[in-house]
């Protein structure tokens, strides 16, 4: 019998905590060979001239769990420009997405799934497996730029994996960043504080995430990678597509960084993710500094926590099929 889960259904059903453990599966599989196509993007015209369709599609495999995903997403967007694109036309202000789980012993189609609240969930637990697996074990404070669901479910990963005690936030909007503070020391029972100077985000903490919509808006970066301190791990979660050049850190973090870790290389070229091509192609970075997650989580490479003068980018770089198939 196939199972058709609703967003609600999922939220119930899916601690972080048991996400995260099947994303440790996940990429402990892929770095042994699973399967996993870098996404695949369409955009295309419709019966109304304002709005356009566009879709991107996620494959992938976990062996060890014999499951298999396709992923489906989809937005109708405005034909009117808006910052760096268009603005998606979102019903009850979500995007729209499901997930078809398979078994790979039968064929089986086991579960439809809406894709909203686990979009959130393993993209957070893919940040905590980086925190679990790059970290110190005593980092205990985090700075945090954004304040939306996926700064949400990654404060959420850090608390699961490392004894966070205190969080910083910063959002330019005053009521978001202090809505945030309020519900997530309220519900992670931790000290989330909401700061006025996006500087004081890295002042004195051990992780610094950048969580943001910044990049669908202007481009820009939301961190200067002179603010870092040296031993900091820095995560971020946007990138780059064929549509939206985005980038949430500047090139001063990445010639900061020691080491830069990527969910998937493959999926650089695939999307066109021109914050690292672009630094790649002028010597600033050298794929001989980049590491894989899975490979780390694998034990095939070897990253010991930041530590002296060392600070690591863990870059959030890509969804994968991998993620849509553990989760489910």
């Amino acid at each position: 019998m196939t199972l058709v889960l609703e967003d609600e259904h999922v939220a119930q059903l899916l601690p972080m905590a048991d996400c995260i453990d099947a994303m440790e599966t996940a990429f402990r599989d892929f770095a042994n060979g699973a399967v996993n196509l870098p996404r695949i993007r369409y955009r295309s015209a419709t019966s109304d001239p304002d709005v356009t369709y566009g879709s991107n599609i996620h494959i992938g495999t976990v062996p060890s769990l014999d499951v298999a995903a396709v992923r489906i997403g989809g937005s109708a967007r405005s034909t009117e420009a808006k910052g760096q694109g268009a603005e998606a036309r979102k019903p009850d202000e979500r995007n729209w997405g499901f997930i078809c789980l398979i078994s790979m012993r039968t064929g089986e189609l086991l579960a439809i799934m809406q894709e909203f609240v686990l979009s959130g969930l393993r993209v957070g637990a893919t940040s905590g497996l980086a925190v679990k697996h790059i970290a110190r074990e005593d980092v205990a404070t985090v700075g945090m730029y954004g304040s939306g669901k996926l700064a949400r479910t990654d404060l959420e990963a850090f608390v699961r994996v490392r004894p966070i005690r205190r969080v910083k936030v910063y959002s330019p909007t005053v009521a978001h960043r202090e809505a945030f503070a309020s519900e997530m020391s309220a519900q992670l029972e931790i000290e989330v504080t909401a700061v006025d100077d996006p500087r004081e985000v890295v002042r004195g903490v051990d992780i610094v995430c950048c969580a943001t919509n910044a990049g669908y808006v202007s481009g820009e970066p939301v961190l200067d990678g002179d603010w870092l301190e040296p031993g900091q791990l820095v995560i971020s979660l946007q990138n780059s597509d064929p549509n939206f050049l985005k980038s949430e850190v500047d090139d001063a973090t990445l010639a900061r960084s020691s080491t830069i870790v990527l969910n998937d290389k493959e999926s650089v070229y695939a999307n066109n993710q021109q914050e690292l091509l672009g630094p790649i192609e002028r010597g600033l970075v050298s794929w001989d500094q980049i590491a894989l997650l899975g490979d780390i989580v694998a034990g095939k490479t070897r990253l010991d926590p930041p530590s002296g003068d060392q600070i690591v980018y863990y870059k959030n770089n890509t969804g994968m099929g991998i993620q849509m198939a553990a989760a489910g």
